[in-house]
């Protein structure tokens, strides 16, 4: 059984989608301008490495409160 958590969601194409498969977690990124890219990662800590590399405040339409969100998500998985 997987567990999946919705990180956040601006719309049908705009998304970011984690699973837990075991020790494996599988990150979703979906936008409108590139597609699908799936990450896979086999720690928290390494999930939060490229998080950290991928994301900045400015990369979301509410800033830094909505990155923090995201970030908080993410640590929380």
């Amino acid at each position: 059984m997987f567990e999946k958590h919705t990180v956040y969601k601006l719309d049908p194409y705009n998304m970011l989608t984690v699973e837990v498969q075991g020790k494996t977690i599988v990150v979703r990124e979906i936008s409108d301008q590139w597609g699908e890219e799936t990450h896979k990662f086999l720690s928290r800590p390494e999930l939060m490495d490229w998080a950290n590399r991928r994301f900045r405040p400015e990369d979301f339409p509410e800033g830094e409160e909505q990155y923090r969100k995201v970030m908080d998500t993410l640590r929380s998985i």
